[in-house]
């Protein structure tokens, strides 16, 4: 223990969780079916837009999508674990407990990457066009937001060690009106004032219209830093609330 630190430990959770991603790495691409199948069944229908393409404000959406449908069900790993009896081994090792919820929660960094390039590179034959830097730019929010989301999974995976149901139950439930909440597929402007109320309380919508305008290139915007506070905010809680949970485990 004296010979490690709580980065050390960290490390070594990442590279623990990650190895299991790079054997299998079909694990990814399942997790972007349903994103995918949004954008193949959504696209056809996206209006003509003059001097562009409907993709500039559809496309970032799904990306934010895909992190979020992959992230979010990361805790069921955990809950595996649980009831296998590995993550009982984990907890008597030398290791920190803060390091075992932060090295978690930062492998979620890996599979967004991935689905994000794949996810671009089969919509820019079709006319979407990411501005480099902005797009560089809004995967380094995003991945600070997966963070945060990837801690609140595990952390949902341990109060309901007991439950799997639970897990799920409470995992569905709110996915679905985060999403819809956010404007990801269609815009809440034009909605009821209760709904576009809704949307603002929702951290997500932030990130949502921050990726929007960092793909166009808009790099200094009000919709830029309200993403970049959403996503500090949503990892800074995610790692305190999960760190608490480990530490009780």
């Amino acid at each position: 223990m004296s010979g490690t630190t709580l980065v050390t430990d960290t490390v070594t959770v990442f590279n623990r969780e990650l190895r299991p991603v790079l054997r299998d790495p079909f694990s990814i691409i399942f997790t972007m079916v349903q994103p995918l199948f949004f954008l193949a069944l959504f696209a056809p229908l996206l209006p003509a837009v003059e001097g562009g393409s409907a993709l500039q404000w559809f496309v970032p959406g799904i990306v934010v999508m895909s992190c979020l449908f992959g992230t979010s069900s990361t805790g069921a790993n955990l809950l595996f674990e649980i009831q296998t009896g590995s993550h009982e081994r984990m907890l008597v090792s030398p290791l920190r407990r803060p390091a075992l919820i932060v090295g978690r929660a930062l492998k979620e960094i890996v599979p967004m990457l991935a689905q994000t390039v794949v996810v671009v590179a089969a919509t820019i034959p079709f006319g979407f066009r990411p501005h480099l830097a902005g797009a560089l730019l809004g995967l380094l929010i995003l991945a600070v937001f997966c963070v945060g989301l990837g801690a609140l999974s595990y952390t949902l995976a341990l109060a309901s060690k007991d439950s799997e149901w639970m897990f799920w139950g409470v995992q569905q439930t709110l996915l679905f009106p985060l999403m819809l909440l956010a404007g990801m597929l269609l815009p809440v402007s034009g909605g009821p004032d209760w709904l576009q109320a809704l949307s603002r309380l929702n951290p997500l919508t932030y990130v949502v219209e921050a990726e929007r305008a960092l793909f166009n290139g808009e790099i200094v915007s009000a919709a830029t830093g309200g993403g970049l506070v959403s996503a500090v905010v949503v990892a800074a809680l995610g790692l305190l609330v999960g760190t608490r949970a480990m530490r009780r485990a």
